[in-house]
Parts: C-alpha cells; sequence; structure tokens
C-alpha cells in the first residue's frame, strides 16, 4: 500500500501532491491494479490534513481512470501507466548517475536540484 506524505515547501498544493504520488507508483509498477489505496480517514490521520483535500485528490483520480471507489469497501487502483520492463533499463542508468553524482560529493539536496534544473532546461527545449 502506497505511504503519502506532504512537502509544506513544494508550493504544490496537498491535493495535487496525492494525485502525484499516486501516478507516480502507477508508473513505478509500486501499486497496481486491483490495489486499494488507504482510506481518507487513514490519510487524515497520517498527514493531519483536511478530509475535503483526500476526497479532492480521489475524485480527481477517478475522473482519470485510475482509480475507482466503491462505497463501504474502498478505492481501489483500475490502471496501470508504465511497463516496468521498460522502466528497468532506464533505473540502472540512473542509478549509475547517482552513484556518480555521489562519487563527485553531492548530497541528496544537490543531487535533486542539479537533476530537477536539468530536467527543467531540457523539458523547455522540448516545447
Amino acid at each position: 500500500m502506497i505511504e503519502f506524505h506532504l512537502d509544506a515547501r513544494s508550493g504544490v498544493a496537498p491535493y495535487m501532491q496525492l494525485i502525484q504520488q499516486v501516478r507516480h507508483a502507477l508508473r513505478l509498477g509500486v501499486l497496481r491494479e486491483g490495489d486499494k489505496l488507504p482510506t481518507v480517514k487513514e490519510v487524515v490521520a497520517r498527514l493531519a490534513i483536511n478530509p475535503n483535500t483526500v476526497s479532492k485528490a480521489y475524485r480527481e483520480l477517478e475522473y482519470e481512470g485510475l482509480v475507482t471507489a466503491r462505497p463501504g469497501v474502498g478505492t481501489f487502483v483500475t490502471k496501470t501507466l508504465g511497463s516496468l520492463s521498460t522502466h528497468e533499463p532506464l533505473r540502472a542508468s540512473l542509478q549509475d548517475w547517482l552513484a556518480g553524482a555521489r562519487e563527485a560529493g553531492l548530497d541528496n539536496e544537490s543531487i535533486e536540484a542539479l537533476f530537477l534544473s536539468t530536467f527543467r532546461s531540457f523539458s523547455e527545449a522540448r516545447t
């Protein structure tokens, strides 16, 4: 089961952070078709956020066709977003890159900053 977390410094609305985490988990195969998401009550207790925030995220995911709510039973994944077989070579390459960044003396924050700035530059050049 997925465990949500929130980053208050991200500038991203909490409900969007939940949606993004579900999408990421679907892309990486952490969540698969038939898996149950935590209940609204469980997420609220863990993250100390408004139940409407969680409900809004779950409704959006349902609208996108990624999950379905079964009243009295829970919210279940109905669709995945990626294939692990295509991700594995990329994951291995990225792990090599991360090892190189560590060897160059970068800490977690520096690695993340470098990756995100490079990703943004790459994305902007493509549009």
